[in-house]
């Protein structure tokens, strides 16, 4: 898997200060997309054992928040494949941390096994080490500057554990209207 950036101090894609590492690769390809170069798998450089440790060493501020993943795609297959030993270690070495994942893919995708575009053997275990998911391709038509964390009114902020446990997508506490003026 390649990534495109990493940034650190990160307070946009999430809630308080956050280290996000952007995914390369996605089959969205939203229309106004505001990373269009991050759609090339092959975008960006390797993310290896280096950035792993890098971003590890990053969240063990008392400052910090947590980790996003955002993209490109974290949920497109190959990058599952990387993303979920990865997710495994943020956990064991920083519990304490909240992980945040954007997904173009919905929840009901997600987790529907004949959705071979984005569902594998990797999918639901990488999910229950998510706290928030941020799902749904960006829809420009839907475009709505006043929403938390997401771009278009149809992508929803879903708490993970209380959608894993009843099974269904049950909306954070975070997918409120940002507060105007």
């Amino acid at each position: 898997m390649n990534y495109g950036n990493i940034k650190y101090f990160d307070i946009a894609d999430g809630i308080g200060v956050r280290t996000t590492l952007f995914v390369s690769g996605c089959t969205h390809h939203c229309r106004d997309c505001f990373q269009p170069e991050t759609w090339d798998f092959d975008f960006g450089e390797e993310f290896t054992e280096v950035q792993e440790n890098e971003i590890i060493e990053s969240l063990k501020g008392d400052y910090v928040e947590g980790l996003t993943l955002l993209g490109g795609e974290p949920f497109e297959p190959g990058n599952q494949k990387v993303l979920l030993p990865f997710l495994k270690r943020v956990r064991e070495e920083v519990p304490d941390k909240s992980i945040w994942a954007y997904s173009g893919f919905t929840w009901e995708e997600l987790n529907d096994p004949e959705n071979k575009r984005c569902h594998t053997e990797d999918t639901l275990p990488m999910l229950s080490l998510l706290d928030i998911l941020v799902d749904g391709e960006f829809h420009t038509l839907e475009k709505d500057l006043t929403l938390r964390f997401r771009g278009s009114a149809n992508q929803r902020v879903l708490d993970v554990k209380k959608s894993l446990e009843e099974k269904r997508p049950v909306l954070s506490e975070y997918n409120d209207r940002e507060k105007l003026g």
